[in-house]
């Protein structure tokens, strides 16, 4: 990060790493503490059949975003609804989430919009090119990215939101496995164990290499959220 708190390319900002071993800490207190005290376990993973209000509370973002880019003049080549949210049909964890598609030299100016409007910049977070922010309380329920155009974790998002739009079965397949794994999930890195077979399925299908998939594997640090929900 820069002295305003914003990325800077390269190097990665030193502070993604610190606040990677902070959400690790708090992970593993949550953790403890359900332990500790079941009887005030809730259900940790929502997964909830496709709701048809999920694109418009998209448009909803994206024509907000743009206009705060436009009027800072901050260039941006596109805003991209992905994670299952943007799959018709596809069971999900009730969360938009979208990607703002900005050039390398762009990722200072772009998150200085998004500070501006009342995000707070979390860094890359184990996700090259990628960039994390803590969305505002009046856009709860939203994630919102700032990714360079090009990279892997954007091709990654595309690929898997066209590939499930267009296969019907393997989508009901992925969402199947997502409301079982979710039932039964104590914390989001057992949702994450327990999809990774499905997901490592449909980026193959998405035409990822078998080193790419290797890379989106290993780089799914802490929450694996680099796949669709």
């Amino acid at each position: 990060m820069n002295g305003h708190g914003f990325p800077v390319l390269p190097p990665r900002p030193a502070g993604a790493l610190l606040l990677r071993d902070e959400h690790r800490a708090l992970e593993r207190r949550s953790r403890s503490d359900r332990a500790v005290r079941p009887d005030k376990v809730t259900r940790v993973i929502t997964v909830v059949p496709y709701d048809p209000t999920w694109p418009d509370r998209f448009a909803g973002l994206r024509d907000e975003y743009a206009a705060a880019f436009e009027a800072a003049r901050v260039p941006v080549i596109a805003i991209e609804h992905v994670g299952s949210t943007s799959v018709p049909g596809l069971a999900a964890k009730p969360v938009i989430d979208c990607d703002i598609v900005v050039d390398a030299a762009h990722v200072e100016a772009a998150s200085a919009v998004l500070v501006g409007i009342g995000f707070r910049p979390l860094g890359e977070l184990g996700i090259p090119l990628r960039w994390a922010f803590a969305e505002p309380v009046r856009l709860r329920g939203t994630n919102t990215y700032v990714v360079v155009q090009g990279s892997l974790s954007l091709r990654n998002h595309l690929a898997v939101r066209d590939i499930l739009r267009r296969d019907a079965a393997l989508r009901d397949e992925y969402g199947a496995v997502k409301q079982r794994v979710g039932a039964a999930a104590v914390d989001i890195e057992a949702y994450g164990r327990g999809k990774n077979a499905i997901v490592q399925k449909i980026l193959a299908a998405a035409g990822l290499t078998d080193d790419e998939r290797a890379s989106i594997d290993r780089n799914q640090v802490p929450t694996r959220d680099e796949v669709p929900r």
